[in-house]
């Protein structure tokens, strides 16, 4: 099955060097790395739990960051009211036959996403579901304009504001779902740090245990920015950066 229209569907690593990202991710998160064929010849990697695919990752010179795909049952016509709304088209629509449809933008606050529309051929195992380890726990917008964002992304997927979090000096973090009313949402909002160059999205990838996580992420050769702390949820997380500069980010229910 795949995941419900208007959500982050699939998730995307550009980097400098996939087979040293591929060895970090697999050893931080726990994943398996498959190398898949490609159409057009170009490499591309998933990152594997079990047989299902949970993010995918290619080498794209002067990039080093990862994105996250939205589905939609339109990539044409969204594409048309991303632009209408002040965001940005970067990759036209393009096919993967078999696969999918998919184009690449930003909103009107500079986060670069993906919108995907899959082939009906397209292969759909089973994935697990969050909190299992390897999953995709949490998704969080550092944007300029957080009022500007909550509208755009409730007009364009239909998501919906949960709750705001008084952060003190750091402003409001808000609390959004995506459309299936999970009682923690599926994500959250905030006007981006001054440490954050430009507004983007951050993803929460489950682990085991915060902390033993974070000695393999140091082992790694990466770098906790934030960390470990606990959040909402009983849980515990940290923000950290990959060997190659990809900013990224691990949870947890068990420090």
């Amino acid at each position: 099955m795949f995941t419900p229209k208007g959500k982050f569907a699939w998730y995307e690593l550009m980097t400098s060097d996939t087979q040293a990202a591929g060895k970090f991710y697999s050893d931080v998160v726990g994943w398996t790395t498959q190398e898949m064929p490609s159409p057009d010849g170009t490499p591309y990697t998933t990152f594997n739990v079990g047989g299902a695919g949970m993010a995918g990752m290619m080498n794209i010179p002067g990039h080093v960051a990862w994105v996250g795909y939205i589905h939609v049952d339109d990539v044409d016509a969204h594409i048309e009211k991303v632009v209408a709304a002040g965001g940005k088209l970067f990759r036209p629509a393009t096919d993967i036959p078999g696969m999918l449809r998919f184009a690449v933008l930003s909103d009107p606050q500079g986060a670069a996403i993906c919108l995907f529309t899959p082939d009906a051929a397209m292969p759909t195992p089973q994935r697990p579901e969050p909190p299992a380890p390897g999953t995709i726990g949490w998704h969080e917008l550092y944007t300029t304009d957080l009022e500007g964002a909550t509208d755009f992304y409730r007009k364009l997927f239909g998501w919906t504001k949960l709750s705001d979090m008084d952060m003190g000096p750091m402003g409001t973090y808000r609390i959004f779902d995506q459309g299936e009313q999970k009682p923690m949402g599926d994500g959250g909002m905030m006007t981006k740090p001054p440490h954050v160059p430009v507004s983007c999205w951050n993803f929460y990838f489950v682990v085991d245990s915060i902390g033993e996580a974070a000695k393999r992420v140091n082992a790694g050769g990466g770098k906790i920015l934030h960390g470990p702390a606990p959040v909402p949820g009983d849980s515990w997380i940290i923000n950290a950066q990959d060997p190659q500069g990809a900013m990224f980010a691990l949870v947890s229910g068990k420090e």
